[in-house]
């Protein structure tokens, strides 16, 4: 009857067991390639992960950088122009294809957002969170020369050009500039001659969205803006502009 080999005898067995040696070359008892946290004096040692995602992706043009590939394919284009989607109802064409499943809810009239305090509707997640800065009174974005506040961030940006004088937006008939690009595309009407809202009450066209929304409210009765100091309401921000002069005696 064979022996048997010293390390199968039981007492062996349990000192090789305490030992933490199971015979694997090496002494590896964990997973391939996960790291244990032993070191060779049995010392448990723990190595601090980094916070956040690494932005591995770095764009080239402008050294912005992102987590996933993705999102910087879909950034460069903003440096190349390329807007590979295109809209089957009007042609207009965009960056990336959350861009137009947006911008077709213009033509479909879909407004899945809704906000609880008031019921407006709205295309997208931001606009609805936007405008809930109205019932709040938030303002989170601050002018560092003049101190004034806004509720987004690109009414900041196109506020500061008032201190800059810069305006990067030019008319190619005419010449003139604008520091919204939003101004310059109410301007560009002006040489087309196109008024593309159309009042459905009453057929009166206009250029301008806010001079429709103005005027629809003539119909409507709505008077959105009121004077906190006393009261009287008003279809036009201006015009509680104007009025409130009554109350701080200032000259315009």
């Amino acid at each position: 009857m064979a022996s048997a080999a010293p390390e199968d005898l039981p007492e062996n067995r349990e000192s090789l067991t305490a030992s933490g040696d199971t015979g694997t070359p090496g002494g590896d008892t964990g997973t391939p390639g996960r790291d244990t946290g032993m070191t060779g004096s049995g010392k448990t040692t723990f190595v601090q992960k980094p916070k956040g995602r690494e932005r591995r992706h770095s764009c080239q043009q402008c050294d912005k950088s992102f987590t996933k590939s993705g999102n910087l394919k879909n950034h460069l284009r903003i440096h190349t122009g390329e807007k590979p989607y295109s809209c089957e109802e009007c042609g207009k064409t965009f960056t990336t294809s959350g861009a137009l499943k947006t911008h077709h809810r213009i033509h479909t009239g879909e407004r899945p957002y809704s906000c609880e305090e008031c019921g407006k509707t709205f295309t997208t997640s931001g606009d609805l969170k936007t405008h809930h800065r109205i019932h709040t009174g938030e303002r989170p974005y601050s002018c560092e020369e003049c101190g004034k506040t806004f509720t987004r961030s690109g009414d900041l940006k196109s506020h500061h050009r008032i201190h800059t004088g810069e305006r990067p937006y030019s008319c190619e008939e005419c010449g003139k500039t604008f520091n919204q690009s939003g101004a310059l595309k109410s301007h560009h009407l002006v040489h087309t001659g196109e008024k593309p809202y159309s009042c459905e009450v009453c057929g009166k066209t206009f250029q301008n969205l806010g001079n429709f929304q103005t005027h629809h409210r003539i119909h409507t009765g709505e008077k959105p803006y009121w004077c906190e100091e006393c009261g009287k309401v008003f279809t036009q921000s201006g015009a509680l502009k104007s009025h409130h002069r009554v109350h701080t005696g200032d000259k315009p």
